[in-house]
């Protein structure tokens, strides 16, 4: 089957729109028609060269879409199936899906650096009969991907493809991030340095977890208004204020009980950890150049009894969690629809990335024919 797809072939170049060959799903994998996939910074990571992929790839992670065809021995969708995507399929039968940690799972974590499926082949092709890679095990930014089963959940028909794209990754790392890794108690106080699509949802997260101070920081002016929508309730604006002084200022010289990192830089890890106070935790969140390193301070760690974790998708387990995200949008406690800022076709995508390092957006989504 051919499919347009924006395939990348080089670090610090364009995607480039063109059609691909997908193969068919072998034993145990599922075909997904894509509606709608999400703009987000861990693809712009590898597009910029800060994390190597092996090239020619597809990118795309965050996305829904339909189930178009299933190979044999697949059994929780069906062709036809409105379904989110997993960008960190799990086997469901080593340690770490045992003890309720499949974001750990090796087998996602292969998928992650090879850019193959578990089996160590891919699924798509180039008019020269390449074979061009996948990214994180799902490639949302073809047109239609073959994927393993485990990297996907069925959904409900009710809930939009637009809404199930955005729940698959920013949704659920950020407040998955507030609610698991930190379980932020309520009448805390919580800073979230950067303020994208992750750190928003970190926003509500905290919120929701019943913080009473909610303090963000980033460095475009429009990110306090999207900020304060989610629940902010002070910014910092790191062109006029050092954020560390700014956190504390705010906190009555203290710091705040819990910092995330959201935007993915060994500064902001400093930062968001010299923000945190006594007997508190900071949790980084954000993706960034696998040589970046972050200098901390050990005697804060130890005399100040500091905690410093980090957190992948959420320290969720997708395969609930994403369900009950959508129940907690039903019952009107979650914002979605005030996550995108803009829409853009397949075609389009390279302006909506350029869009998003202008800060321009909270979300923008790759909407799909």
């Amino acid at each position: 089957m051919l499919a347009p797809a924006a395939v990348l072939y080089e670090a610090k170049k364009p995607l480039r729109i063109e059609d691909v060959e997908v193969m068919p799903p072998q034993r145990g994998e599922v075909t997904v028609r894509m509606k709608a996939a999400g703009v987000c910074h861990s693809d712009l990571h590898v597009m910029k060269g800060d994390l190597s992929m092996p090239m020619p790839i597809i990118l795309g992670h965050e996305g829904s879409g339909i189930i178009e065809a299933v190979g044999e021995g697949v059994t929780s969708v069906q062709p036809g199936d409105p379904v989110i995507l997993v960008w960190r399929g799990s086997c469901g039968r080593c340690e770490y899906c045992a003890n309720g940690r499949p974001a750990l799972c090796d087998m996602g974590t292969q998928m992650r650096f090879t850019g193959t499926m578990p089996d160590g082949t891919t699924r798509f092709r180039n008019a020269a009969g390449e074979s061009i890679r996948h990214y994180a095990g799902v490639s949302a930014f073809s047109t239609v991907s073959t994927m393993p089963e485990a990297s996907v959940v069925k959904i409900p028909s009710d809930i939009s493809f637009e809404k199930a794209a955005l729940i698959g990754c920013g949704v659920i790392t950020g407040v998955g991030a507030v609610v698991h890794a930190a379980q932020v108690r309520p009448g805390s106080t919580v800073a979230v340095v950067g303020c994208g699509g992750i750190g928003l949802n970190i926003v509500q997260g905290a919120r929701l977890a019943g913080a009473r101070q909610i303090i963000a920081v980033d460095k475009f002016p429009r990110k306090e208004a999207d900020a304060r929508l989610f629940g902010a309730t002070d910014y910092v604006d790191v062109n006029t204020t050092d954020p560390v002084e700014g956190i504390k200022a705010l906190t009555g010289g203290k710091g705040a009980d819990f910092c995330f990192e959201a935007y993915g830089s060994g500064k902001t890890t400093e930062q968001a950890y010299d923000a945190t106070k006594k007997g508190g935790m900071c949790v980084v969140v954000g993706i960034t150049s696998a040589a970046d390193k972050a200098a901390i301070n050990i005697n804060q760690l130890v005399y100040a009894e500091k905690t410093l974790r980090g957190s992948i998708y959420g320290t969720t387990r997708p395969r609930t969690d994403l369900l009950t995200l959508i129940d907690m949008h039903r019952a009107g406690q979650l914002k979605l629809d005030e996550l995108v800022t803009a829409r853009y076709p397949l075609a389009g995508i390279n302006e909506a990335y350029d869009a998003l390092q202008r800060g321009e957006v909270a979300r923008s989504l790759i909407v799909f024919e």
